[in-house]
């Protein structure tokens, strides 16, 4: 894993991490702990380059009427994709929320991150840094799905988008135009895309689905002649893609 052999060396071999999802979640003796994880993980999500994935992504759907449903929190689709387009249904590490939550708001952390960062004592963040509520004074935490995620304001407006979308594409008149494209979606949540997607796709005449992903897999009996798995490396998929369309393109195809 990249980011624990680089910015999370330190804590990998503190605490014998094996994914920096195990960080997030570790139960850390105090806050200061806690949020120099956090931190540290983050900055790291702050200053990633943008995947070419997610430029190679934008060039094939470039011209098509498009909504993105995610369950990354990363930030690397809203620095492709314009925020009115996306959905982010896990909620997004560049925000804090109230821990409580005792209010419905989030607030962009970057700046207090890096000062965060900046001042780490070892695997420590000085007390006077914990990010507290302005409302109620408790700590704050990133805004990521777990037992206290806002589903607020901002989490309903992309929902609402989405469902919108979703309303005005599947109509009888441009049902038949609609892709329902899976991009390396796990087990973990299939709740969220996948089930939702092969739903559409079989109760939706003209939707088609597709999956792309590492590893093989099939799909549903009822969806066998209504979808299409490809799978192999996302990052060579989309890119070859890409390369294929230019090419069909340019010779007016």
């Amino acid at each position: 894993m990249p980011y624990l052999e680089g910015q999370l060396q330190d804590f990998k071999e503190a605490y014998g991490f094996q994914s920096p999802f195990a960080g997030f979640y570790y139960c850390y003796s105090s806050p200061e702990q806690q949020w120099a994880f956090y931190a540290r993980y983050i900055q790291s999500l702050w200053d990633a380059p943008t995947g070419q994935t997610y430029y190679d992504l934008a060039e094939i759907v470039r011209g098509k009427e498009v909504f993105v449903l995610t369950t990354n929190v990363d930030m690397q689709f809203e620095r492709v994709f314009p925020q009115n387009s996306i959905c982010s249904y896990q909620g997004n590490v560049g925000y804090f929320q109230c821990s409580q939550p005792c209010h419905d708001r989030i607030y962009p952390n970057e700046n207090l991150i890096r000062e965060m960062c900046e001042n780490m004592l070892g695997m420590r963040i000085p007390s006077e840094l914990l990010p507290r509520c302005r409302e109620c004074g408790r700590i704050m935490v990133p805004w990521v799905r777990d037992d206290t995620f806002l589903e607020g304001r901002d989490w309903k407006d992309g929902v609402i988008r989405y469902e919108s979308f979703l309303k005005q594409c599947l109509t009888k008149e441009k049902a038949k135009s609609v892709l329902l494209l899976e991009l390396g979606v796990g087990e973990m949540t299939p709740g969220i895309i996948k089930l939702p997607f092969w739903e559409m796709a079989y109760k939706n005449k003209g939707a088609f689905y597709v999956c792309m992903n590492q590893e093989d897999s099939s799909s549903p009996e009822h969806l066998k002649n209504k979808s299409l798995y490809i799978d192999g490396d996302l990052s060579k998929t989309l890119r070859d893609l890409k390369q294929i369309m230019k090419g069909k393109a340019g010779t007016g195809k």
